[in-house]
């Protein structure tokens, strides 16, 4: 347990910079002297800079780690290491795991063995949203959990369409419990007991739009696929896809006429490979 605490406490400090605690890891697996280290010390292991160690320093020798634990414990949230037992196996596997991810809500479906990530467009047509719909009420029925960012547009359409199915929902953020982005979708979610928040970001971190990006990876490593259902040429849906294609995941694109805008990202992504769906049966046929 106490390599967990040190785990928690280095990462509250150092979550935006994930080389840095992997190298240190190497160095001390155990974190036995995490301590004992000079400033100077932590800049020459880490690879940080001067400016980067004094502040690591100082947050290690002070309360910080009291100032996180009283945030969790209010948000009623929860903290795991990559060493515990019910981190995701699939998680586990990408080139870079968060050491340390905080939840808010059910722990449970950490361990849900069906999971698919849903991204798109904030601005998703029609089709798109009836596509998306169509699609996720067979995957839902058989229980499978969606995995999105509480953006808005698809992925909330996602996270709705399972609430409304009664079945489990998962929303990676940008940032921390304690500012929590968009809060208009979380307020439509929060009153659902089947519905985890995850961050790998502590309580008090703001969202920051390159956090977004980052998280895409969490979205696509717990999942077994990743539907894309309406993307522009550049967005951060096709970060997801990319994602998804560095873990070895599936990835699925529903195909949009020439005329919309938002189907140009998915219709590129078909041509480079990835399976044209039109119903559901077109991805579980895939894992089944």
């Amino acid at each position: 347990m106490l390599v967990k605490q040190r785990l928690l406490h280095l990462h509250t400090a150092l979550a935006d910079h994930w080389g840095a605690i992997a190298r240190l890891l190497r160095y001390d697996p155990e974190l036995a002297f995490l301590y004992n280290l000079s400033a100077q010390e932590l800049s020459r292991i880490l690879l940080i800079s001067p400016k980067l160690s004094a502040f690591l320093f100082q947050h290690l020798h002070s309360p910080a780690l009291t100032v996180v634990q009283s945030d969790l414990q209010r948000n009623n949230a929860f903290f795991l290491t990559i060493w515990d037992d019910d981190y995701p196996n699939l998680l586990r596997e990408i080139p870079d795991p968060p050491f340390v991810l905080y939840g808010m809500g059910n722990r449970e479906l950490l361990q849900h063995p069906r999971k698919i990530a849903v991204v798109g467009t904030r601005k998703p047509s029609s089709y798109g949203i009836s596509g998306i719909q169509s699609i996720l009420a067979k995957l839902l029925q058989e229980d499978w959990l969606v995995v999105s960012g509480m953006a808005y547009g698809i992925d909330m359409v996602a996270h709705l369409a399972a609430l409304q199915y009664d079945r489990s929902t998962i929303a990676v953020l940008g940032g921390g419990f304690n500012h929590i982005y968009p809060e208009s979708n979380y307020k439509k979610l929060k009153t659902w007991n089947n519905v985890l928040l995850l961050s790998e970001y502590p309580p008090s971190w703001q969202p920051q739009r390159w956090r977004f990006p980052k998280r895409n990876r969490i979205v696509s490593g717990l999942s077994k696929g990743v539907i894309v259902a309406e993307a522009q040429s550049q967005s951060g849906s096709l970060i997801t896809a990319d994602c998804a294609l560095d873990q070895n995941r599936e990835v699925f694109a529903l195909p949009g006429p020439l005329s919309l805008k938002t189907a140009t990202g998915t219709n590129h992504l078909i041509q480079q490979g990835a399976k044209l769906v039109m119903n559901a049966h077109d991805i579980l046929e895939e894992f089944y």
